[in-house]
């Protein structure tokens, strides 16, 4: 396994996200739907393949001894997971594959191909309601594999993610989010944007 960045407090992790102008502050429109104060635009953290590394190589310190011992593979939806996902693969020492949406559901594609059976870690940048993720690891599991664990660089669900399969993030961020129709009147006073990369 890649022994190049020691385990990072939760103060480390978020140094990094701020050193990469990557902590966001407005009214933004997240992949759910739902909207928030707050915006960790992971994109930004991962352009410096440097700080990608120790953010992987940080999380997987935090992974179960089972974990890193079982999984053959790490598999992360796209495009969002694509870089920790590969950066996590290559702390690990396993495969790198992703899902993709080519006609709006995922599906294993590019002649990445699962064994039946095998063990894999599902890998997220971002997670807030678990819906994509459970979609990803319903691809996983159409094409074979069994998504024996999750992770992403950042839960931002409050707790109240249910993926299905154990979960690690590298940091827990509470941060709030309302329904569109339901919002408090600091940020409704906000024009929204959307810095994602999916339609709400």
């Amino acid at each position: 396994m890649n022994t190049i960045a020691a385990d990072m407090t939760d103060a480390d992790v978020l140094a990094e996200f701020r050193a990469a102008d990557a902590l966001l502050e407005g009214h933004f429109i997240l992949s759910s739907g739902r909207r928030s104060p707050r915006y960790l635009q992971c994109a930004r953290v991962l352009m410096d393949p440097a700080r990608a590394a120790r953010l992987a190589a940080a999380l997987a310190t935090r992974l179960p001894a089972g974990v890193k011992a079982q999984a053959t593979a790490v598999v992360a939806p796209a495009m969002g997971g694509i870089i920790c996902g590969h950066e996590l693969a290559r702390a690990l020492g396993v495969a790198s594959m992703f899902v993709e949406r080519p006609t709006g559901t995922f599906e294993l594609r590019r002649g990445f191909r699962l064994e039946p059976g095998q063990p894999v870690l599902l890998m997220e940048d971002v997670v807030t309601t678990g819906l994509s993720s459970r979609e990803a690891i319903a691809a996983i599991t159409a094409a074979g594999g069994h998504v024996i664990h999750a992770a992403a660089l950042v839960d931002r669900s409050g707790g109240t993610a249910d993926l299905g399969v154990p979960f690690t993030p590298l940091i827990r961020l509470d941060v709030p989010s309302y329904p569109a129709d339901a919002l408090p009147p600091e940020l409704a006073a906000i024009p929204a944007i959307k810095p994602g990369s999916r339609a709400a």
